[in-house]
């Protein structure tokens, strides 16, 4: 092993070197990642029609695509910072486009679940490279408004889900949802071919860190695969327990490790700085919030109220006008006052919508909803805009890639665990409810036991009907799974508002005045 100064290519100048170019190509990039992380919400319960999914493997369609995100996004800033972050930003869209044309042609679920993996691979190359490539080619003092712009992207793409997900649902079929990004990889690989400067850090020849690759996906994959069986298998079972903890003692060996080479695949000086390490942990917060509650939601307003995909993505419209207001906002208040105002904010604004979203019942109006959709909306977009500068801006530039990789990693662990976690929690509470609100809504005491065994259809919203039942018993037995589903889904908005709290006080706690 030989070792040399590490450096930072420097960025050319012209059309290769301009930041706005740069910063209009990643974003195409970004843009199709992020879509992707929230589309599929919309269309699962018509994949689960079409497919024959149950509750488990519609979560699969959703934490496969996290997990590979999660487990490979640090790889994917590593190598883009030690080969080029252009190159592994190419490759990552290039692939990308095709795993999700490849998962409208696959035709089964366990097809589905396959190629939304390779979708996430290939996600987790290009997206931690977009901020590595901006911090590279941007000046300190203007990369705090890339970084807004950048959050705002995320943000709005993340946002658009739902309803460029209900019209392709409603208007063409669910397969749609991922044939739209074909044009969008298309334009982004020829746009970014044109304009992107190459940049990467010449640390000389060294063994790479396969070892720290191994054992951080390994750790990463154990743990949230614990917590997604943590429903099946029981919480306090010794499968669910010795899962997780098994994925925790990986992650802390990848940890010790890492402090143990010389070109480490995470520098652990990183975690240093108070504001990146606690940015890392607020960044997962955010989207343990937002896609946990996106999921339910969309499951709610489906089928619950009976609104058609197009109208479920209307009606969360305020989400994505909010989010596209908040993150300049929450950019230039980072740049005047620091994280440790814009953090706490976000934090709070998240909780309260959290707790507004307890108050939903069956028939609920759109006037209840509204509010929290804006809430969540507005914390998203200050959480993200705060949480890069927290990251990336306390990172030194040769290790752009790898802060990048990290606050993308969080960012996709907390997506996994707030999905997982949230619809755990609806599931079990309606597992523990169903029966007694199907008698208390009038079905009688035999037909309300036996249909203890539909709480995963329930658990999704769905009534258990047939056309044979009598009118009234149809509509005692919408009204209770009605009950039992939303006694879940205030369960899992109170848990999900008592983390925001929590991250607000510890943003708020301890990152430092500027």
């Amino acid at each position: 092993m030989s070792s040399a100064t590490s450096t930072e290519t420097p960025a050319p100048t012209g059309r290769r070197g301009n930041p706005w170019l740069s910063l209009i190509a990643v974003a195409f990039g970004l843009f199709m990642v992020g879509l992707d992380g929230s589309v599929v919400s919309i269309a699962n319960p018509e994949i689960g029609r079409d497919l024959g999914a149950s509750t488990a493997e519609l979560q699969w369609v959703t934490n496969s695509y996290l997990l590979a995100l999660a487990g490979a996004l640090i790889l994917g800033g590593k190598l883009g910072d030690r080969f080029g972050r252009r190159r592994y930003y190419l490759i990552g869209v290039a692939g990308f486009t095709v795993a999700s044309v490849a998962i409208g042609l696959a035709g089964s679920v366990e097809g589905v679940v396959a190629f939304r993996a390779a979708q996430g691979f290939f996600g987790a190359l290009l997206m931690p490279n977009t901020l590595g490539m901006l911090r590279a080619v941007f000046p300190p003092k203007r990369f705090g408004m890339a970084v807004g712009i950048w959050a705002m992207v995320s943000s709005v793409s993340t946002a658009l889900g739902p309803i460029v997900g209900g019209l392709l649902v409603e208007h063409v079929n669910w397969e749609s949802v991922f044939y739209i990004n074909a044009p969008i990889g298309l334009i982004a690989l020829a746009f970014s071919a044109w304009v992107l400067p190459e940049s990467k850090n010449s640390t000389g020849h060294h063994r790479f860190d396969v070892p720290g690759v191994v054992l951080l996906a390994l750790g990463l994959l154990v743990l949230v695969f614990g917590v997604v069986k943590g429903e099946t298998w029981g919480w306090a079972s010794a499968s669910t327990i010795g899962t997780i903890v098994a994925g925790l003692l990986i992650l802390v060996l990848f940890g010790w490790y890492e402090t143990r080479q010389e070109h480490p695949l995470l520098p652990m000086r990183l975690f240093r700085s108070p504001a990146l390490t606690i940015g890392a942990v607020i960044t997962a917060i955010n989207f343990f919030t937002l896609l946990g509650s996106i999921f339910y939601l969309m499951l709610y307003l489906q089928n619950v109220r009976g609104y058609s995909p197009v109208w479920a993505g209307v009606i969360t419209l305020p989400l994505s006008i909010a989010s596209v207001v908040a993150s300049p906002i929450g950019a230039a208040l980072t740049d005047r006052y620091g994280p440790r105002l814009t953090m706490p904010i976000g934090m709070v604004l998240q909780g309260a919508a959290s707790f507004g979203l307890m108050s939903l019942d069956a028939d609920s109006g759109y006037w209840a909803m509204w509010p929290s959709f804006i809430g969540l909306g507005l914390g998203i977009g200050m959480v993200m805009a705060a949480s890069s500068e927290a990251i990336v801006g306390n990172a030194p530039v040769k290790d752009a890639g790898v802060a990048g990789g990290l606050q993308a990693t969080m960012l996709q662990i907390g997506g996994a665990l707030g999905t997982s976690v949230l619809i755990s929690l609806i599931s079990s509470r309606v597992g523990a409810t169903l029966v007694d609100s199907l008698a208390t809504a009038g079905v009688p005491a035999p037909m309300a036991q036996g249909l203890a065994e539909a709480r995963d259809a329930v658990a999704m919203g769905v009534a258990p009907v047939t056309a044979d039942m009598p009118e009234q018993v149809r509509a005692a037995i919408v009204e209770g799974s009605a009950t039992a589903f939303l006694d879940g889904v205030h369960t899992a908005a109170l848990v999900a508002g008592v983390l925001c709290v929590l991250g607000a006080v510890l943003a708020a706690v301890g990152v430092r005045r500027r």
